[in-house]
């Protein structure tokens, strides 16, 4: 059964820092591309971060670049998001993901990051 589980959210107010993490099992991880997406009140899903599969390269969009770094660590199968200096519109729930090449997509349950003023 495949698995993403995404926890680490939470409550922080501007400025702050918080690191998410994406636990991953019942697929060949080393093959999927992960990536960290959010989706906020009344707003359509985005990505905010996005790393490759076998060479770890990262792709950040300019609302992350410098406050936000993805790493992924291949023998626990595990992807973290450092976030830091959140600002109120970070606040979403986030979703990991894991894509393959060949189409096949997977979601895990989301994690509410609320940051406060």
């Amino acid at each position: 059964e495949v698995q993403l589980q995404a926890f680490g959210g939470g409550l922080v107010q501007t400025g702050g820092s918080l690191r998410l993490s994406c636990a991953t099992s019942g697929f060949a991880f080393d093959d999927y591309a992960i990536g960290w997406f959010r989706q906020a009140p009344g707003k359509e899903r985005e990505e905010v971060v996005c790393i490759a599969s076998s060479d770890a390269k990262t792709y950040y969009p300019a609302s992350a670049k410098g406050r936000f770094t993805i790493s992924r660590d291949y023998a626990k199968n595990i992807v973290d998001l450092q976030m830091n200096n959140l600002k109120t519109e970070d606040t979403a729930v986030y979703y990991c993901n894991a894509g393959h090449a060949e189409g096949h997509n997977y979601w895990g349950q989301g994690t509410l990051v609320t940051v406060s003023s």
